[in-house]
């Protein structure tokens, strides 16, 4: 029985340094989320907002800053964006009239520089990319050639997020529960219609 009890014991120490292990990783090493928060339907997509949060407590993206990149599922087109801009537009030969922003079933996005107009900002938007611990870096866009229903709509995949002299691993798109806000004056509170998470752990410096 007291050899039992001292295995018993042991198990638990070695769970607990395990457990205080793991958290301390993730303390030093931190991650940045992004969310995609769908907030209204259009006739043939929606319009998000996109933020990625920095949420490693001394490590800054520096200038020229972060670049993010996702693979659309179906033929989504951006149609516009906010506060952000594509570093390419890709063939849009297709259209006739209005033109997308985007076509590329790839699209690398990045941050607006600071003195951007009003009219082409968002709130925690154009900043060159710099993202300093515990701030977060955030755009819209109308996506086109989408599902406009939670029944229809796809979610983006194999999200990539790079920053100079870093690198980062990102997982799976997850649909979590949609994220809820509270307008200025604190007395009315709404929903996004739907919410995507991806995180992005620190890898390694490159």
């Amino acid at each position: 029985m007291e050899a039992l009890f001292s295995a018993m014991i042991v198990l638990l120490l070695v769970s607990f340094s395990c457990f205080t292990s793991s958290e301390a990783l993730t303390s030093n090493n931190g991650n940045i989320t992004i969310k995609w928060d769908l907030m209204s339907w259009t006739s043939d997509g929606y319009v998000a907002v996109v933020a990625a949060y920095n949420n490693q407590k001394q490590r800054s993206i520096p200038s020229p800053g972060w670049k993010m990149s996702w693979k659309w599922t179906s033929k989504e087109v951006i149609w516009n964006m906010i506060g952000a801009q594509t570093t390419k537009q890709g063939d849009c030969s297709m259209f006739k009239g209005n033109i997308p922003h985007s076509c590329v079933n790839n699209p690398t996005v990045i941050d607006l520089p600071p003195g951007t107009p009003y009219n082409q900002q968002i709130a925690n938007c154009c900043k060159g990319g710099v993202l300093k611990p515990g701030l977060k870096s955030a755009f819209q866009l109308s996506v086109g050639q989408a599902g406009n229903s939670v029944k229809t709509v796809q979610m983006p995949v194999n999200f990539m997020f790079t920053a100079p002299i870093q690198q980062y691993i990102c997982g799976p798109t997850k649909n979590v529960r949609p994220t809820r806000f509270i307008n200025g004056d604190k007395r009315r509170k709404t929903a996004a219609l739907m919410t995507w998470n991806i995180t992005c752990v620190f890898h390694k410096a490159t």
